[in-house]
């Protein structure tokens, strides 16, 4: 895993692109520790930049940006092709000349062989910009899942592009705030694709690239996502099978590396299904680490051990206590690529792979999305009988005592966005409307014109939910934070549940099987002989830290400097200290208010 940046301007000055693509990724270095590259075509105006995070091939050979035959192909890559192995095998018989054992290089022999349909034969988490030099076209990449962040902004006849949304300031172009964002943020908990902090600096859709051609100046975004086929297993034991079997080759597939690689094991039954099936591979080169507290409100290390006890790795544990919190607060602040109120976990525990010397750890993010582990997926017939309810009484929630009942607003809106913000969001339009000193009616505007896929009105119960926790929460939310946190240590995160082949193995469970009464009953029917009855029958806890406590105890967000010029913000913040607002809507203010 890596960073990449890149403008694409013919009317640049050749070394003010290089300054510019520099600068980017000085400002990333942190995410690709071991290697820096560059190139530049004059020319045509273009410069790649990159920095590397050394996983597969840790020669010179994995050295990037990489060029293809006789140069007519440039890359700069991010992330892991899985399947790379069989892809080289496939080429090498159609007669590819390899020189590496890079999975970069398999990326340039797929695109020479097979065009951009070779982009839906990866197997991967991966965001890469490829320069087609006799064609002059380049493309800019997104894994399916979005599991790779890359954002860009087109201006002016010009694409400048990169891993992180801060890195766009590093250039000598113009980038100003975008006017929303504050809005989304105190709505949604995190900034939701396709928008960003800056305006006209966007999230590139998952499964999709975007073509620019150099000659003409313009771009297209394609989707090189393939349509699931209907379902077609329906009986449930059949069903636990597949699921069994794809899972466990989606795990040997991601402990794929020339460098150290480990596990993050919470003790919940995603992360136990993953550790003891990447023990199944690895034995006791197994290396798996746990995060624990002192309050065992918090702590799962009982659930840990049952897990360890069944490895014959090494694991280690950390406690993490309130004075560690305080000293690596405003590193964890510093870290964050786009305000979030989740990742503070994400931060501890990469910080703790990386003093064990790991570079890669597997984890379980997406079980919960794909399999129904969330309390969202019973509540699907709640938002269908209030939805029958004229909008205009929908409306007059927002007048009801209780925050979680005055959520209910949002199910007034034409658009589904409406059903997540009711089912996981923030604060309600008046509150954010109060907060910002704007009126509602712009925040209703906002997001009643949210953008969204039509795929979703064909969709309804489970799968309707499914959508939007992995469309939205997932890939916005954890995702996101996975990444920028886990890269700010320089270790990479891999995802099994993401795996393409196991997601097409989920696409071809009918709806009654995948989703089962009991909450990620499939997952837990198909590892019941591995997985002790202990973990999948214990209460849904969530990987969670003592914020509330932390947060009133330390006071980093509690300044009232902060909140000098926002006095319903203080007010929140008020009742935040006093107990009656939780942590992460304080956290929420503290990020809207800090930056002004």
């Amino acid at each position: 895993m890596c960073r990449i940046a890149g403008v694409i301007d013919k009317k640049a000055y050749p070394d003010q692109l290089r300054q510019d693509v520099q600068q980017m990724c000085d400002v990333m270095r942190h995410g690709g520790p071991d290697d820096e590259g560059f190139y530049t075509d004059e020319a045509g105006g273009l410069g790649f930049g990159h920095r590397r995070l050394a996983l597969i091939d840790l020669t010179a050979g994995g050295h990037q940006p990489m060029f293809g035959p006789e140069e007519k192909l440039v890359i700069t890559f991010n992330g892991e092709i899985y399947n790379f192995p069989e892809l080289k095998k496939e080429l090498s018989a159609a007669g590819y000349p390899f020189h590496t054992q890079s999975d970069t290089e398999v990326i340039l022999a797929a695109y020479q062989a097979w065009g951009v349909n070779g982009f839906r034969k990866l197997n991967g988490m991966f965001a890469f910009a490829l320069y087609d030099r006799s064609k002059q076209l380049s493309y800019l990449v997104r894994d399916q899942s979005g599991i790779k962040p890359l954002y860009y902004a087109i201006q002016n006849q010009r694409l400048i592009f990169s891993s992180e949304v801060k890195a766009f300031k590093e250039t000598c172009y113009p980038f100003i705030e975008n006017k929303h964002w504050k809005m989304y943020f105190l709505a949604f908990g995190h900034i939701p694709q396709p928008f960003t902090t800056l305006q006209d600096v966007f999230s590139l859709k998952p499964g999709h690239y975007l073509k620019w051609d150099h000659q003409q100046q313009l771009h297209e975004i394609i989707s090189f996502e393939q349509s699931p086929p209907s379902p077609s297993v329906t009986s449930s034991l059949q069903a636990a099978a597949d699921l069994g079997k794809s899972l466990e080759a989606a795990v040997h597939r991601h402990l794929i590396a020339d460098a150290p690689i480990g596990v993050f094991l919470s003790g919940g039954i995603d992360s136990s299904i993953i550790t003891l099936l990447a023990n199944q591979h690895t034995g006791k080169h197994l290396q798996s680490l746990s995060v624990n507290f002192t309050d065992q409100a918090f702590s799962e290390e009982k659930y840990q051990k049952i897990i360890t006890a069944k490895t014959s790795g090494i694991h280690r544990t950390y406690l993490v206590e309130a004075q560690d919190f305080d000293a690596d607060f405003e590193k964890i602040m510093g870290a964050m690529d786009q305000p979030t109120n989740d990742g503070i976990n994400s931060w501890f525990v990469n910080k703790y792979a990386k003093e064990n010397g790991l570079k890669a750890v597997l984890s379980g993010v997406g079980a919960d999305e794909l399999l129904g582990g969330y309390p969202s997926f019973s509540r699907m017939k709640i938002i269908n009988i209030l939805k029958k309810i004229p909008r205009f009484l929908l409306r007059l929630c927002n007048r009801l005592p209780s925050e979680k009942l005055k959520r209910i607003y949002y199910l007034s809106y034409r658009n589904p966005i409406g059903e997540y913000l009711f089912l996981r969001g923030f604060f309600t339009p008046e509150t954010i409307a109060r907060i910002l000193n704007i009126e509602k009616k712009e925040i209703d505007q906002l997001f009643e014109n949210f953008p969204m896929d039509e795929e979703i009105n064909a969709l309804s119960g489970a799968e309707r939910i499914s959508w939007l926790e992995t469309r939205i929460f997932m890939q916005n939310q954890l995702l996101k934070d996975t990444d920028f946190m886990s890269m700010s240590h320089g270790v990479e995160v891999r995802v099994p549940f993401l795996d393409q082949h196991f997601l097409e193995t989920i696409n071809s469970i009918a709806t009654p099987q995948r989703f089962p009464a009991e909450k990620k009953g499939l997952l837990i029917q198909a590892f019941k002989k591995i997985l002790p009855e202990a973990i999948w029958k214990r209460p849904k806890m969530g990987f969670s830290f003592p914020l509330q406590q932390w947060f009133i105890q330390g006071g980093q967000i509690t300044n009232e400097q902060i909140y000098a010029d926002h006095d319903f913000a203080r007010h929140l913040m008020e009742r935040f200290k006093s107990g009656k607002i939780h942590w992460s809507k304080a956290f929420a203010l503290y990020q809207v208010c800090k930056k002004g």
